[in-house]
């Protein structure tokens, strides 16, 4: 199947530097986890390979196994069907860089039992703030929680 553009929920479930918030699937890499190499491209808009190919880090925001999509031509797996990916151990470490920030909350709410959520969203709003401005770690958590809410 071709897209056009998006899948209309990686407008709220992907990062806001991610290109699948713009890019249809199959025009950008999917890889494992976020790497210096990869970070944001301001000119491009959104995270690249060291040769522009867009990329997204988080496969278990955008639901689909890494994967070399864009100039590779790997196949786009079946959207129609996508699962949630568990986070791996690494999405659970706390970034060095507030654009991965969403992504290490999104790890942590996905990796916790219901009932915890609230104590983990504490948790995780303190260690945050311990090394981001406490006012943009706010503004984070407001917005995973108003998209990640609804799956619990």
């Amino acid at each position: 199947m071709e897209w056009d553009g998006p899948l209309e929920r990686w407008c709220e479930e992907t990062c806001g530097i991610c290109p699948a918030q713009t890019l249809a699937p199959g025009r950008f890499h999917v890889v494992a986890r976020p790497a210096t190499e990869l970070a944001f491209n301001r000119q491009l808009g959104w995270r690249a390979t060291p040769s522009g190919t867009p990329v997204c880090v988080h496969p278990y925001r955008v639901g689909m196994p890494p994967g070399a999509y864009a100039s590779a031509g790997e196949r786009v797996p079946d959207l129609a069907n996508l699962h949630v990916f568990e986070p791996p151990e690494e999405a659970l470490v706390l970034p060095d860089s507030l654009d991965d920030l969403s992504a290490w909350v999104v790890a942590h709410l996905r990796s916790t039992d219901p009932d915890r959520i609230f104590r983990t969203v504490a948790r995780l709003e303190r260690a945050a703030g311990e090394r981001f401005a406490p006012g943009e770690v706010v503004k984070i958590l407001r917005r995973v929680l108003s998209v990640e809410m609804a799956r619990v």
